[in-house]
C-alpha cells in the first residue's frame, strides 16, 4: 500500500493528485524550485523539498534530484503527473532501482512510444490505422502540405506546417533545433497534413491483470500552436462505427505494448470521417477532468489502486452526460498568444468547486483545477495555464452554455488571460454546431479576438436621443465594446465615479432622488484601457439633477461607492464592481447585458494618466522591446548596418515553453542589435533598432 506519494511535477496536476491522496489518506511530497518557492503546490504538500535553480533542466527535469528528494521525504511511490519526466523511461527506471513504486505504465511501454517514428511502426504492425510518414528528401508537390513533427515530444514543439516545398528543408531544421532544445533529442519526420482534421483521443486504464478499459472519446481540436486550449466528452457528432473503430484501435495499441496505467490514444479524424494513429501519451492528460465527470470515476485515484496491483473491474462505469473543459492561460490571444507574467491580484471563478475536488462530478456541475491564486506571481519560466474550468451537464448544448457563463461572470484581476476568446468561442455558431478542426481557432481568430458586435441597448432611451441630437441608428452604434465603445466607456465612468466616492467622504450619498453634499464642479480623469493602449477621457458633474457624463446622455446615476456603481442605461440598471489597486491600476467587472449578440466583454483593466505625462517615458522611433521576459535563444542571419524588411524576423525569445519570433517592425537599417543567445531579458529590455 502506498502511504506518501512524491509528486515529481508542480503546478495545477500536482494540486489534483494532492487532492486524491488526502481522500485516499496518503501523505503528499514534492519538490520545489526558487520561482515556486511560495507556490500553492509547494504550500499545500505535506513535505516539500527544494530543488535549487528554476530552469526546468536544474530542478524539475533533474531525475537524480527528484529521487533523492522523494527518498528524503520517505516517500515510497512517485507520480510524475504530466509534461517534463512523465514520459521518460529512464526516470521510471531510476524511481524502480531505487525501491520505489511508479505510478505510471512499465518502463518498457514508456521507451516503446517515447519515439513518434518508433511507435507508429509498432502501430502498423499491431494494425493500427495510420498516416504514413514522408521521406523529405523524396517529397514532391503532391504530398503538400506537410506537417513536421518533433519525434520525441508534444505540445507543439518542433511542429511546423510546410505548405511550399522550397520550405521544407528550412523548417526541419529549426524544428530539430527547437525539438533538441524542448525534449534534448532533436529528430523530427514529416506526414501528410489532413486539412480541416479533427483531433480526436481515447481514454485508456489497463491493469496488471490483462483488464484494458476504452473510456470513451475526447475532442480536443480547439488548439493554438498546436496545444489543447478546449476539450470535451464525449466527442461530439462522431459515427458510431467510427467511435467503434477509434475504441478497438486504441485497446489494440495498449494490448501492443503491455500497458498499465491510464493513458491516451490519439488519432486525427479525417473529413471524411477516416481515423488515423496520432501516439500514445504514456501518462495522465491536461483534459482528463472531462473524462472523469462523464464516467463519473476518479482516474488518479484508479492510478494509485493499479500501482498498489489492484484490478480493474471487468468493465467501466457507463458514461452519463457531456462534459467540456477549457484552459485559462496568461496570454494575450490578439497579440500572437503572448504569454503574460505578473501579480494574481484577484482570482475568482465564482460559484464552482474552488479547486475541484477529487469527485469527478461536483453538485453544481463546475469544477475547477487550479495552479494560482490571488496573490501568487506567474513565472515566466513554465507554462502560462492557470486554471481548467470543467463544466458538466446532461446534454452538450447545456455543458457549453455553464462553461461559458461561468467565465463571462470570473473576476480575474492581474495578467491579460485568453477569457475573453474562451467565451466567444464556446459561444461561436460553428462551435455550438460540432463544426471542429484544428484550424478553428487560428481561422476564427480575428473575430474571435476582435470588437465585439454591438447591439445591446441604447446610450439614451426612448424619446431621449432626439433631446439629445442623436439619431436611434448612432445610440445604438455607440455599444460596439471596441476601443471608443459603450461598455469600456461605462467602465472608465464607473471608475472615475468610484474614485470620486474615494476621495470625498460625502460621495455616494443619495438623498430623495437627488445628489447632495456632492462636488458640483466638472471632473475629468483621462484612463488608458489594458491591454489595447487606448485611450478614454471621462467628463462629468454630479448636479442635483443627477449625473451629467459628456457623450452619455442617456445614462444615469443610482448609487455609487468605493467598490459598486449603478448605472442606468436607457432603462436598464447595470452594475459594475469596481477593484482598486496599490499601483493605480483600476478593474471594472460587469454581468453581461441581458440582451444582443454575446462576446461582448464584460471586464476591463484601466491605468489612470497622469494629467501632465513624463516626457523621459519615451523610447527611440523604431525600438524593438521585449515583450516579455524570457531567453534570446537565436539570432537571425543579420548584423548591425544590414538593411532589413518589414516583418523580417531577427531574433527568437523563449518564455514559458513557448518560441516567440521578434521581427523588423518597418523597413529600414539595422542600426542596434543589443541581443545575444542565451541572454535573459526582462519585459521591455532593448534588443535592437531599426531605423528609416
Amino acid at each position: 500500500m502506498i502511504t506518501t506519494l512524491f509528486v515529481a511535477n508542480r503546478g495545477e496536476i500536482a494540486r489534483r493528485i494532492f487532492r486524491t491522496c488526502r481522500e485516499l489518506g496518503i501523505a503528499t511530497a514534492t519538490g520545489y524550485s526558487d520561482a515556486d518557492a511560495n507556490a500553492p503546490h509547494t504550500r499545500e504538500a505535506d513535505a516539500a523539498v527544494h530543488l535549487p535553480g528554476n530552469a526546468p533542466a536544474d530542478t524539475y527535469l533533474r531525475a537524480d534530484l527528484l529521487v533523492k528528494a522523494a527518498l528524503a521525504c520517505g516517500a515510497d511511490a512517485v507520480h510524475p503527473g504530466y509534461g517534463f519526466l512523465s514520459e521518460n523511461p529512464d526516470f521510471a527506471r531510476a524511481v524502480i532501482d531505487a525501491g520505489l513504486t511508479w505510478v505510471g505504465p512499465p518502463p518498457a511501454a514508456i521507451a516503446a512510444m517515447a519515439s513518434k517514428t518508433r511507435a507508429k511502426e509498432l502501430m502498423a504492425g499491431a494494425g493500427v490505422p495510420l498516416l504514413a510518414p514522408v521521406r523529405p528528401e523524396e517529397a514532391t508537390e503532391a504530398d503538400l502540405p506537410l506537417l513536421v513533427k518533433a519525434a520525441a515530444g508534444g505540445g507543439g514543439r518542433g511542429m511546423r506546417l510546410v505548405r511550399e516545398l522550397a520550405a521544407l528543408p528550412g523548417e526541419m531544421k529549426a524544428a530539430s533545433v527547437e525539438a533538441a532544445s524542448a525534449f534534448g533529442d532533436g529528430e523530427v519526420f514529416a506526414e501528410p497534413y489532413v486539412e480541416r482534421g479533427r483531433h480526436v483521443e481515447v481514454q485508456i486504464l489497463a491493469d496488471a491483470h490483462g483488464t484494458v478499459w476504452t473510456l470513451g472519446t475526447r475532442d480536443c481540436s480547439l488548439q493554438r500552436r498546436h496545444q489543447k486550449v478546449i476539450e470535451e466528452a464525449p466527442a461530439p457528432a462522431l459515427p458510431d462505427a467510427l467511435r467503434a473503430a477509434l475504441h478497438e484501435a486504441a485497446a489494440q495499441a495498449a494490448t501492443a505494448i503491455d500497458y498499465r496505467g491510464a493513458g491516451t490514444v490519439e488519432f486525427l479524424v479525417s473529413p471524411q470521417g477516416r481515423g488515423y494513429f496520432l501516439e500514445v501519451n504514456t501518462r495522465l492528460q491536461v483534459e482528463h477532468p472531462v473524462t472523469e465527470c462523464v464516467h463519473g470515476l476518479d482516474l488518479v485515484a484508479w492510478q494509485l489502486r493499479v500501482a498498489e496491483g489492484h484490478p480493474l473491474p471487468a468493465a467501466p462505469p457507463e458514461p452519463t452526460g457531456h462534459a467540456v473543459e477549457a484552459r485559462l492561460y496568461a496570454e494575450d490571444p490578439a497579440r500572437d498568444w503572448q504569454p503574460q507574467t505578473g501579480l494574481v491580484r484577484r482570482f475568482d471563478l465564482g460559484p464552482t468547486t474552488p479547486t475541484g475536488p477529487a469527485q469527478p462530478m461536483p453538485p453544481a456541475g463546475l469544477r475547477v483545477d487550479s495552479g494560482f491564486g490571488a496573490g501568487d506571481t506567474i513565472s515566466p519560466h513554465y507554462d502560462p495555464m492557470l486554471a481548467k474550468v470543467i463544466a458538466w451537464a446532461p446534454t452538450r448544448a447545456e455543458a457549453v452554455r455553464r462553461l461559458a457563463h461561468a467565465l463571462e461572470r470570473a473576476r480575474l484581476h492581474g495578467p491579460v488571460t485568453n477569457r475573453d476568446l474562451l467565451v466567444r468561442a464556446l459561444r461561436h455558431p460553428r462551435f455550438q454546431a460540432a463544426d471542429l478542426d484544428t484550424g478553428f481557432l487560428d481561422r476564427h481568430l480575428t473575430e474571435l479576438t476582435g470588437p465585439a458586435p454591438g447591439g445591446v441597448a441604447e446610450v439614451a432611451g426612448p424619446g431621449q436621443a432626439e433631446e439629445a441630437g442623436a439619431p436611434e441608428e448612432s445610440a445604438r452604434a455607440e455599444e460596439s465594446s471596441g476601443a471608443g465603445g459603450l461598455g469600456v466607456r461605462l467602465a472608465a465612468l464607473a471608475a472615475a465615479l468610484a474614485d470620486g466616492c474615494g476621495r470625498s467622504r460625502f460621495g455616494g450619498t443619495r438623498y430623495g432622488g437627488a445628489w447632495r453634499n456632492v462636488p458640483s464642479q466638472p471632473q475629468t480623469r483621462t484612463y488608458r484601457s489594458e491591454p489595447d493602449g487606448t485611450e478614454h477621457e471621462v467628463r462629468y458633474r454630479l448636479t442635483r439633477a443627477g449625473l451629467d457624463a459628456a457623450g452619455l446622455p442617456g445614462v444615469r446615476l443610482l448609487s455609487a461607492a468605493r467598490d459598486l456603481v449603478v448605472l442606468d442605461v436607457a432603462g436598464v440598471r447595470r452594475t459594475l464592481a469596481v477593484s482598486a489597486y496599490e499601483d493605480g491600476t483600476v478593474y471594472v467587472d460587469t454581468p453581461p447585458p441581458a440582451a444582443g449578440p454575446p462576446g461582448q466583454p464584460t471586464a476591463y483593466a484601466l491605468t489612470p494618466l497622469p494629467r501632465f505625462p513624463d516626457p523621459s517615458a519615451r523610447t527611440e522611433p523604431g525600438s524593438l522591446l521585449a515583450p516579455m521576459p524570457g531567453t534570446v535563444i537565436r539570432l537571425a542571419d543579420v548584423a548591425e548596418g544590414d538593411a532589413v524588411r518589414a516583418g523580417q524576423p531577427l531574433l527568437w525569445l523563449e518564455a514559458m515553453k513557448m518560441e516567440h519570433k521578434i521581427t523588423a517592425p518597418a523597413s529600414g537599417t539595422l542600426t542596434a542589435l543589443r541581443a545575444a543567445p542565451g541572454q535573459q531579458v526582462e519585459v521591455g529590455a532593448l534588443l535592437a533598432v531599426v531605423s528609416d
